[in-house]
């Protein structure tokens, strides 16, 4: 049931602690909250499975290394709600869905446009129905335009565009944004991710947005080799490892919520097998 100050898309948090109530107060813009982190997962077992998963599949149906990131993301979001908050007009709500978001090229020139993807998970999805999501919108982006990228191109048309810019500024902070927006905007999902390693780039740490109601930003970097010590501090071994860096707005939790969170991540996309049972199963 849908209670007073609930939006379409989440519910009012009505019991936060003190601290978590004052701070929106004090700090009203997301952009003015954010906390960067970064971790490198080891991927050697990661490759392995992601190699014997692909063996006899076709080549639009395989598993990627983002995928499994993805997925990852999602089942500890998903484990983990107070990740799946967010502040608008000063009040803390919890989002109604897992979602995920992230741009897909049409092809690698300097011309080729972008489109956006979108992901939705529930408890009843694994890696596999993640992965294929991925595919599909993957597939599905190549050649179309996606219906944010179709809106943006009818509003480019429009005239009054500052006033066009005012109202929907107005209409995001107060949860008066269409469903039809809200289910199409990947700055109102839950996290959105880019791949920079796809493109042989090393992570960097991108911004969250005043807009919308995300409160994650993930960066996924390339694969690079590490050395490790021992205690003494002499070299133990050299693994593979792929680094992510993460954007978050501390306002929605802490730093011992987030770093438990990031260590289930880690964990996740490590051992990729722990999530072929649903999400509600492990």
């Amino acid at each position: 049931m849908r209670h007073f100050r609930d939006r379409s898309d989440a519910k009012y948090l009505r019991d936060l602690d003190s601290m978590h109530y004052i701070m929106p107060l004090i700090f009203p813009n997301r952009c003015d909250n954010e906390a960067y982190m970064s971790m490198d997962v080891v991927i050697e077992n990661t490759e392995e499975f992601i190699r014997k998963q692909n063996e006899g599949r076709k080549e639009e149906d395989r598993y990627s290394i983002f995928g499994v990131v993805i997925a990852a993301a999602l089942q500890t979001i998903y484990k983990r709600p107070q990740l799946n908050r967010f502040i608008a007009n000063v009040n803390m709500y919890q989002r109604n869905g897992v979602n995920a978001a992230f741009v897909v090229k049409k092809s690698l020139a300097d011309e080729a446009e972008e489109t956006l993807a979108r992901i939705e998970a529930t408890g009843e999805d694994n890696l596999e129905s993640i992965q294929k999501q991925i595919n599909d919108q993957i597939r599905s982006c190549k050649v179309n335009d996606d219906q944010s990228t179709e809106s943006m191109n009818i509003i480019q048309k429009l005239p009054f565009k500052k006033l066009i810019g005012r109202l929907a500024r107005w209409a995001d902070r107060h949860g008066w944004m269409p469903k039809s927006v809200i289910a199409t905007d990947p700055y109102q999902c839950s996290v959105v991710l880019t791949n920079l390693g796809s493109i042989g780039m090393s992570i960097g740490y991108h911004h969250l947005m005043n807009w919308g109601t995300n409160s994650i930003f993930i960066v996924v970097g390339k694969k690079v080799n590490k050395v490790f010590y021992d205690n003494d501090g002499n070299v133990k071994e050299t693994k593979k490892v792929l680094r992510l860096s993460f954007t978050v707005d501390e306002r929605i939790s802490d730093g011992f919520y987030f770093g438990k969170s990031l260590r289930m991540l880690k964990k996740l996309v490590e051992n990729p097998e722990l999530m072929l049972a649903k999400f509600d199963e492990n």
